[in-house]
């Protein structure tokens, strides 16, 4: 088991410290907003982060993907940028609890302020797992801190491309995960912003369903072309995850399903 940083880095009453089955843990709240297979999909999916890469990842929340980064790649420079207080809160409280304050940092504030917080071409690479929904899609959760990670009320999918593109240096990557019934929209934003996209993956619950994730890797600066990839299957039958969804997770980790 990971060692504890300190006292204070404990899970409170309302917390607790789940196993992302990594050598790492995950302090979430028992009430409030807990990471979904999502997060897990897009640290996997930002591939080739190098050692002296400067890192961040955009809407972090409860830190999920910096820290599963952690584990994943050799990174030792990265930072989380969250708006909410309280899921700010969390995260560095996981950072602190696993030691990773050394290569993890978390920043509170507006992902609309970051090249002014951060300045510009500042990171090598960025990650986001953005709110979702816009307008009356979706139904919005009773939960502040729920509605805000999953619907576009503090942020457009305009103003994360915005400030990927103005914190990433020339040939950096913008790795997301988002939903396929905005991939036009997407796409087109990403281009706007000169952020050419490279490479993508849609995500489908079932082989004979419709995809409900859309992976995308996109390079600032980039020439036009892009890689398709070859569909990734969650689940064989129901309940019953595919091969290549056991090897991601390893062993099935404490989140929610999309």
């Amino acid at each position: 088991m990971t060692e504890f940083h300190d006292d204070t880095a404990q899970p409170g009453p309302e917390e607790q410290a789940d196993d992302l089955q990594n050598g790492y843990f995950l302090i979430q709240s028992k009430h409030g907003f807990r990471f979904g297979a999502d997060a897990v999909l897009l640290a996997d999916f930002a591939r080739g982060v190098r050692e002296n890469d400067r890192l961040i990842d955009l809407c972090c929340g409860n830190g999920i993907v910096p820290i599963l980064l952690a584990a994943k790649t050799a990174c030792r420079n990265m930072t989380g940028l969250e708006i909410q207080e309280e899921s700010a809160r969390l995260a560095e409280k996981s950072v602190a609890y696993n030691r990773l304050a050394d290569r993890i940092r978390i920043v509170r504030g507006d992902v609309k302020d970051a090249p002014a917080l951060f300045g510009a071409a500042s990171f090598d690479a960025v990650t986001c797992n953005p709110p979702y929904m816009i307008g009356s899609h979706g139904l919005k959760n009773p939960n502040a801190s729920v509605a805000i990670a999953r619907h576009e009320i503090l942020c457009t999918f305009d103003d994360i491309a915005k400030s990927a593109s103005a914190l990433l240096n020339t040939r950096g990557k913008f790795f997301l995960v988002h939903r396929p019934f905005r991939l036009a929209e997407l796409i087109t934003t990403l281009v706007r912003y000169r952020l050419e996209p490279k490479r993508m993956r849609l995500v489908y619950p079932l082989p004979d369903r419709e995809p409900n994730m859309v992976l995308i890797e996109a390079v600032k600066g980039g020439n036009s072309r892009l890689r398709v990839e070859p569909p990734l299957i969650m689940y064989r039958s129901p309940g019953v995850y595919s091969d290549e969804i056991e090897a991601i997770y390893g062993r099935r980790p404490p989140c929610r399903e999309n």
